[in-house]
């Protein structure tokens, strides 16, 4: 393995660690409310990665509903239409910048349309090659996450998806941890946040 790869694995678990962390104190502080709008709970997690001071070790620097430039036609009204990702963290080492994209969604346990929200507007996002290296990250807002999971992979699975269904990984840092394969794109990781607990 290159020593680039290795730096940019090491890199990925440390936006892991930070994301986790974020979780963590969340739901310690009971901030984040239920009837919160993606972007809310999004907002929320990106403070907490902006003051925690491993953030600060690591040089790695947080910004949120980040836009990423595209091959479009640059007329009047061109920037509404970029797509934007709700997390980046990016770091530099020498003459090299690694960033790191995170997608967010609402979950609900009996709510289909979020689901498939999930997989449309998230997951396909990526592997289409519309949002660069990165992860998906669920917040789930009701209902328990293992009866989520089977909704997002009965949708995969009705859409002739079988082989890019969400599967349990170990991680040692969050137990609610999922990868998916895709021919286009390889593992596209999963963290589960639950907040239905708060």
């Amino acid at each position: 393995m290159k020593l680039s790869e290795i730096y940019k694995k090491g890199f990925e678990n440390q936006c892991f660690v930070l994301l986790v962390d974020a979780y963590n104190t969340s739901l310690s502080e009971k901030i984040i409310q239920l009837n919160w709008e993606e972007n809310d709970i999004s907002q929320e997690l990106y403070e907490k990665i902006d003051a925690d001071p491993q953030r600060l070790k690591w040089n790695i620097t947080p910004f949120r509903e980040f836009y990423l430039p595209q091959n479009i036609k640059k007329e009047k009204g061109f920037a509404n239409k970029l797509s934007r990702i709700d997390l980046r963290m990016s770091t530099i080492s020498g003459n090299l910048e690694y960033k790191y994209f995170c997608e967010a969604k609402r979950l609900k346990k009996a709510d289909s349309k979020l689901k498939r929200g999930y997989i449309n507007e998230g997951m396909d996002r990526f592997i289409f090659k519309k949002y660069p290296m990165g992860c998906m990250l669920g917040y789930v807002l009701e209902g328990d996450i293992d009866g989520t999971l089977k909704g997002i992979n009965s949708l995969l699975e009705k859409d002739g998806r079988n082989i890019e269904t969400l599967e349990q990984k170990s991680c040692k840092l969050l137990k609610d941890y999922f990868e998916s394969h895709h021919a286009e794109i390889g593992t596209l990781k999963h963290m589960f946040f639950n907040f239905g607990t708060i």
